[in-house]
């Protein structure tokens, strides 16, 4: 088993950042993806960003390139999500999760942390 903590988040301004942070515990090892998604009310859970973690290699949603980067410590097990320029329609739960597949579908993530808020305001 895989065990995700989440922390971070909050509201900001448009024009902010936040950062959200995703900590590992448990069998690491089975993990090769973990991925970013958020979800606002009414609407579908879409990924923003992943990492393939035996390389570090972040791919990024075509809404967020250029404004969020995501980074890894593998000493500590944990991820990053830096969020600049924030943009109202970022509103929405934040999750972090983890799997063996490296794809877009939510489907495709085993393990998940609890969510976090980030609200931005106009």
């Amino acid at each position: 088993q895989v065990q995700l903590v989440q922390s971070g988040g909050g509201s900001v301004q448009a024009g902010g950042s936040l950062r959200l942070s995703c900590a590992a515990s448990g069998d690491t090892a089975r993990i090769y993806c973990m991925a970013w998604f958020r979800q606002a009310p009414g609407r579908q859970r879409e990924q923003v960003a992943r990492v393939y973690t035996p390389s570090g290699g972040h791919v990024y949603a075509s809404s967020v390139k250029g404004r969020f980067t995501g980074t890894q410590d593998n000493a500590r097990n944990t991820l990053y999500l830096q969020m600049d320029s924030l943009k109202p329609e970022d509103t929405a739960i934040y999750y972090c999760a983890a799997g063996q597949l490296c794809k877009a579908n939510a489907d495709d993530f085993t393990y998940w942390g609890q969510g976090a808020q980030v609200t931005v305001s106009a």
